[in-house]
C-alpha cells in the first residue's frame, strides 16, 4: 500500500528543544528570524507531543543534534515511505549532518533504507507529500531541480505519480502551501499551485496570508492540528467539520517552521 498523509497518524519522531534551539549566534545563517524564549518553546512543544499521544499516536523523542538549532524540525531530514525511509540531504548548509543523524535514529527503530539523494542534489522533507497513488513535490529555495530528479526517479519506482510543481515566496516549502488533511482532501493556498495540480482530490483552499497558511499535522480522522494563528484555515476547517486543536507554536514560527515541520511522520495506517 503506498503510503498516505491523509491517513491517520500512528508513530512519529520529535526532537524537543532543550540546548541547541535557543544557542544561535548567527540567526540569518540559520534561517531563524528570532530567538525564542526557552521556557515558552518548550511548554508549547510539549503541549503538541502531548496533544499526538492523546490521539493515539506513539511520539518518539531524540535529543538535539549538537551545534544544529533547526534540528528541531525532524520532517526536513528524512521521507519514510512503506518501503523504508530515504535519507534526503538538506538544502540549508548549516543543517548538513542531520540526514546522518535521523538515518541513525530510524535505523535503531528498525526503519529499513530505501535511499538517498546524493550530492549535488538537494531535498528537504517539507518539500515532499505523499498522498496515495501521488506524491507532490515541490522545487524550491531548499530543494533544488537536481534533487527533485532523484527524489521523483525513488518515488516512481515505489509505484507513486510525481507532480512538481515550482514553490513561490513566501513558502519555505511546498509543505507551507498545502497539506493533506485526509486521504483525498488537501487544504491548500489559492494561487500557488497549477490549476490541475490537485486532481482526483477535494480542495479546501485558504488565501495563503503567510508562509504558513497551508500548513497543519493531519491527525486523521478529521482532525488536525493548527497554528492558533492560522485562523483562515482553522475557519474553513471548522466549516468542513474537522476537529482543530489550535496550539501555540509562536516560538516555532521565530524559526521559520510550521506544525507539520516539527514532527517525522514514521507511521500511518
Amino acid at each position: 500500500m503506498l503510503r498516505n498523509e491523509g491517513d491517520r497518524l500512528t508513530r512519529v519522531v520529535v526532537c524537543s528543544p532543550k540546548i541547541e534551539y535557543f544557542r544561535v549566534d548567527d540567526l540569518k545563517l540559520h534561517n531563524i528570524t528570532e530567538l525564542s524564549d526557552p521556557a515558552k518553546a518548550i511548554e508549547q512543544h510539549d503541549k503538541l507531543k502531548s496533544t499526538m499521544s492523546e490521539f493515539g499516536c506513539q511520539v518518539i523523542d531524540i535529543p538535539e543534534l549538537s551545534n544544529h538549532p533547526n534540528s528541531v524540525f525532524t520532517m526536513d531530514t528524512a521521507l519514510c515511505t512503506p518501503q523504508g525511509y530515504i535519507k534526503l540531504r538538506m538544502g540549508l548548509k548549516t543543517r548538513e549532518g542531520e540526514e546522518e543523524w535521523m538515518a541513525q535514529h530510524l535505523e535503531t527503530l528498525g526503519e529499513p533504507y530505501a535511499g538517498c539523494i546524493e550530492p549535488p542534489g538537494t531535498v528537504e522533507g517539507g518539500d515532499v507529500i505523499l498522498a496515495g497513488s501521488v506524491a507532490f513535490v515541490g522545487c524550491s529555495r531548499r530543494t533544488n531541480r537536481e534533487g527533485v530528479r532523484q527524489i521523483s526517479d525513488l518515488l516512481k519506482r515505489m509505484g507513486y505519480e510525481v507532480r512538481v510543481t515550482t514553490v513561490p515566496e513566501p513558502y519555505l516549502h511546498i509543505g507551507g502551501a498545502m497539506s493533506m488533511i485526509g486521504p483525498e482532501r488537501v487544504l491548500c493556498c489559492k494561487g500557488v499551485f497549477p490549476d490541475d495540480f490537485f486532481n482526483g482530490f477535494e480542495k479546501i483552499e485558504v488565501s495563503g496570508d503567510t508562509f504558513i497558511s497551508g500548513n497543519v499535522i493531519n491527525l486523521g480522522e478529521n482532525e488536525v492540528i493548527a497554528d492558533i494563528r492560522n485562523k483562515e484555515a482553522i475557519e474553513k476547517l471548522e466549516q468542513a467539520n474537522f476537529t482543530i486543536h489550535a496550539l501555540d507554536l509562536s516560538e516555532f514560527v521565530k524559526g521559520t517552521g510550521g506544525p507539520s515541520c516539527l514532527i517525522m511522520p514514521v507511521e500511518r495506517k
